[in-house]
C-alpha cells in the first residue's frame, strides 16, 4: 500500500512540474524575438492558428514545428513535402502517400509583420526564415493565409 501511495505521489509530481521550457507561444512573437508561425485551418472550419518559435530557426520547417504545429511529411518525400498540419486534412482525405494534388495541398508563405504575403519559391526545409518574419500555411489551392501577417 505504502508503495502504491509512492508511485501515485511521483506521478503527481511528475504530471505538474514541467522543468525544460517550451520554445512554442500560442501567440505572434514578441518584436525579434522569434519566427512568427501562422496556419490558416479554414478549410477545415477551425479558423486560423498562429504560434511562435522563440529564437532563429534553420529552417521554416523547424519553424512550423518549433511553434508548436505537428508535421507529417508524405510517405515518398518524408518531411521535404508538408502533407499534414496538426493532424488536417485526415488520412481519410488525403493518405499523404505521394505530393496532394495541387487543389489540395498546403501552401508556403512569407511576410515581415504587418505587411504583405509573398509565396514560397522554396520548401520548408530548404527556406531559412529570418528572425522577426512571419511564416504562413493555407490548405487549398494556393491561396495566402486569410489574416494579414501579425
Amino acid at each position: 500500500m505504502a508503495l502504491l501511495l509512492a508511485a501515485a505521489v511521483v506521478s503527481v509530481g511528475l504530471v505538474a512540474v514541467d522543468p525544460v521550457p517550451r520554445a512554442a507561444h500560442a501567440a505572434a512573437c514578441a518584436p525579434g524575438a522569434g519566427v512568427t508561425v501562422v496556419v490558416d485551418l479554414t478549410a477545415f472550419g477551425l479558423g486560423v492558428q498562429t504560434g511562435c518559435r522563440l529564437g532563429d530557426p534553420p529552417t521554416g520547417l523547424a519553424a512550423l514545428q518549433g511553434a508548436g504545429f505537428a508535421v507529417t511529411g508524405t510517405q515518398r518525400w518524408g518531411l521535404a513535402f508538408v502533407c499534414r498540419i496538426n493532424g488536417y486534412p485526415t488520412a481519410a482525405a488525403e493518405p499523404c502517400v505521394n505530393t496532394p494534388p495541387a487543389t489540395a495541398y498546403w501552401s508556403y508563405w512569407h511576410a515581415v509583420p504587418g505587411g504583405t504575403w509573398s509565396y514560397s519559391t522554396l520548401g520548408a526545409s530548404s527556406y531559412n526564415p529570418a528572425q522577426g518574419t512571419v511564416e504562413g500555411w493555407r490548405f487549398g489551392s494556393g491561396q495566402a493565409p486569410s489574416i494579414s501577417p501579425p
